[in-house]
């Protein structure tokens, strides 16, 4: 709830150029361009030899082409070490107390905190935690809220505060060894999750802005940069569209979306995507954080603070 639609179009970092002079680079670019030249039927037939998926827009299939003779270009010239990438990724997708038309001075608090964990090798979603979050703020739903997100009075009257509920996912990633024997990191459908939302309850609720989420994967800019196009096609709909998928569950439902963005971060990993932070909260604001910058995976969750 709360529009991410709205949200404002961040600028992008792009990584500086390493040295290409190598003849792999020449072998792949002559590769690419032979890729561009084929046909929507030449593609799909050329992945289904190499048993990838066929599904996805014209764009889509030339870049899940090329990455794979990329990586098998490169495999043979230097094998990679796949240790230094994330075990797991969290995707969360807060819904939010919100009126018709959103007006500037409506103040949204969580009231569905669902995180989904997607496995980064097998690219499967192994777990998922949800819990409904009661507002402090404005306790009574609206009508609007209720209709768009499926959530009843009845079930937020019954929920626990954001406080608790924080603790309650703390001690869920703790019990899966996240930050600890597991790395990971977070991921969003954009930045308002984290930078606005979440954001916000902390200053509500009185408590710090958890250290785990200080950094996350912006997936609207990963999928928008991957695959090249504009930033006015990544919403959820149009990226599930793109790839070749359809949306699966309720709109507007957090759990729902999150699984469903769990989907297209999977289908960027099996396609070549490095998935990897790219936005942080710094001294309160949103930054981004630059391409070229090193993976760094979220630290331990701890248990929420209280501001002093």
């Amino acid at each position: 709830c709360g529009n991410k639609d709205q949200e404002a179009n961040g600028k992008d970092f792009t990584p500086s150029l390493g040295n290409f002079s190598d003849p792999v680079y020449k072998e792949i670019a002559v590769t690419n361009g032979y890729i561009n030249r084929m046909s929507r039927d030449e593609l799909r037939n050329k992945l289904a030899e190499f048993k990838l998926d066929t599904r996805g827009v014209k764009d889509v299939l030339k870049k899940r082409l090329k990455n794979y003779y990329k990586k098998q270009k490169l495999m043979q010239k230097e094998p990679t070490d796949g240790g230094s990438y994330y075990d797991y990724i969290c995707i969360v997708d807060f819904e939010a107390t919100c009126e018709e038309g959103n007006p500037p001075e409506f103040v949204h608090e969580i009231i569905e905190f669902p995180v989904v964990l997607l496995n980064t090798r097998t690219l499967e979603i192994e777990d998922a935690f949800q819990q409904y979050v009661k507002p402090e703020i404005n306790p009574k739903l609206s009508a609007f809220c209720i209709s768009l997100t499926g959530i009843t009075q009845e079930v937020v009257d019954k929920a626990d505060t954001f406080p608790q509920v924080l603790q309650n996912v703390v001690e869920w990633m703790r019990q899966r060894e996240l930050g600890t024997k597991y790395s990971y990191t977070m991921l969003t459908d954009g930045s308002w999750d984290m930078s606005k939302f979440l954001n916000i309850q902390c200053r509500i609720s009185r408590i710090k802005y958890p250290s785990f989420a200080k950094r996350w994967i912006n997936i609207r800019k990963s999928y928008g940069n991957f695959y090249k196009v504009p930033r006015s096609q990544t919403k959820l709909t149009m990226m599930l569209e793109q790839l070749g998928m359809h949306y699966t569950g309720r709109p507007h439902s957090g759990l729902d979306d999150a699984r469903n963005i769990a989907r297209i971060a999977a289908r960027m990993l099996r396609d070549g995507c490095e998935l990897r932070a790219n936005e942080r909260m710094h001294a309160g604001q949103l930054t981004a954080v630059p391409a070229a910058a090193p993976i760094e995976a979220a630290p331990v969750p701890r248990a929420p603070r209280a501001r002093s």
